[in-house]
Order: C-alpha cells, then sequence, then structure tokens
C-alpha cells in the first residue's frame, strides 16, 4: 500500500511509518519544513496535498494544533479541510485522522474534554481535535475517512499489539486508567488501514 503520511516526524507519525514500513508498505512524509527527507507542503493546501496525494491508495493526517496559547481550532480545522479537498482532487478516497481523546465521552452527553480535571494546558487543543471530528463526520461522507482516537494518556513505549478498540466512549481499565503506547496506537492506526473495519466512524484504542 502507498501511504501519504502529513505530519510524519511528529510523535504519532513517527512512530505511523515505522510500524506500516515494518509491515512492507511505501510512505511518503510530509512535513511543513520538509526536514527529514519529507516532502514540504502545508496540509491546508488542498493543491499541494492533492500533488502528493496523486497514486497513493490511502492519506493519514496526523498534524497536531498549536499548544503556544495561539488559537488552535482554525489552523487544525484548516488542515483537515484542505486534506480533504486534495483527496478529492487527487482520487485518493482512504483517510485515517489521528486525533484526540477529549471528545470521547465519560458519560452520556459528557465528553472527557468537559470535566473538571481535565488539564487546562491541553483543553484548546482537545476542543480543536474535537470540532475536526464534527467536520470530517460532517463533511467527509464521500471519502472512505476512519478518526482514531487515543486513550487518555498516550506518550512513547512498548509495542505489545495487545489493546483494545472502542468507540465514542473513554476506555479505561480496570484501576480507571486510560492509556496507549505510541507504538501501539500506531499498531491500531496501520490494522485499521488494512482491514476497513471502521470506515465512516469514529474509534479508540487504549488498554
Amino acid at each position: 500500500m502507498r501511504i501519504l503520511l502529513i505530519g510524519a516526524t511528529g510523535m504519532i507519525g513517527q512512530r505511523v511509518a515505522d510500524e506500516a514500513r515494518r509491515r512492507g508498505h511505501e510512505v511518503t512524509g510530509v512535513t511543513r519544513s520538509g526536514k527529514d527527507g519529507t516532502a514540504q507542503a502545508e496540509a491546508s493546501d488542498a493543491a499541494a496535498v492533492a500533488a502528493l496525494a496523486e497514486g497513493h491508495d490511502a492519506v493519514v493526517l496526523a498534524v497536531a494544533p498549536p499548544r503556544d496559547g495561539s488559537e488552535a481550532a482554525g489552523p487544525l480545522v484548516a488542515a483537515g479541510r484542505g486534506t480533504l479537498a486534495g483527496l478529492r482532487s487527487a482520487g485518493v478516497r482512504r483517510l485515517v485522522v489521528v486525533g484526540g481523546a477529549g471528545s470521547l465521552e465519560v458519560a452520556p452527553g459528557v465528553r472527557l474534554v468537559d470535566t473538571p480535571e481535565f488539564p487546562d494546558l491541553y483543553k484548546a487543543e482537545a476542543l480543536a481535535q474535537g470540532e475536526l471530528l464534527a467536520v470530517v463526520r460532517a463533511e467527509a461522507g464521500d471519502l472512505d475517512w476512519t478518526y482514531i482516537s487515543p486513550a487518555a494518556g498516550i506518550e512513547p513505549g512498548e509495542r505489545t499489539g495487545a489493546f483494545r478498540v472502542g468507540g465514542d466512549q473513554l476506555l479505561t481499565d480496570a484501576g480507571g486508567k486510560s492509556f496507549i503506547s505510541a507504538e501501539d496506537y500506531a499498531v491500531a492506526l496501520v490494522d485499521e488501514l488494512e482491514k476497513n473495519e471502521a470506515v465512516g466512524r469514529r474509534i479508540t484504542v487504549a488498554y
């Protein structure tokens, strides 16, 4: 499979690239800087995305909103819409979005980001990721999309290949902890690219 990976040098993007190549897939990395052997493009630039996506089987959008105190939702939604338009122009239908955990439900109608204990540091990013999910749900019906939320906690760790897959609700273990390593998140994402079991919906992965 030929995969265009937008955001290839981030914590998750690097691991998705490694996992996909490990399984024999061809990965074209894209970053804003064009460093480390990646192609240079802004995800919000539909024409640039289209030119890079041509001839690929799938696109993975793994960009994060800024955490520098600036407005987060606008740039992330622009990246999402640019990517959607680029896929259409290139004739590529398959899209997997690296999403956030904040929009996952902890109770009916209650999102994780709306709980009192959610860290203020990550709130703008979480709300932005939730807006991106809403845009994908509303505007990507003509594409084969999947949005994958991690657990509440995600960081570099071990690749075990053993985790649970859920839907719109936050997954926790017996002790109430919600966690996934970035390596196992990448396993789940490439699994979905290969199996196409969650087209047109959001899923989440956790231990």
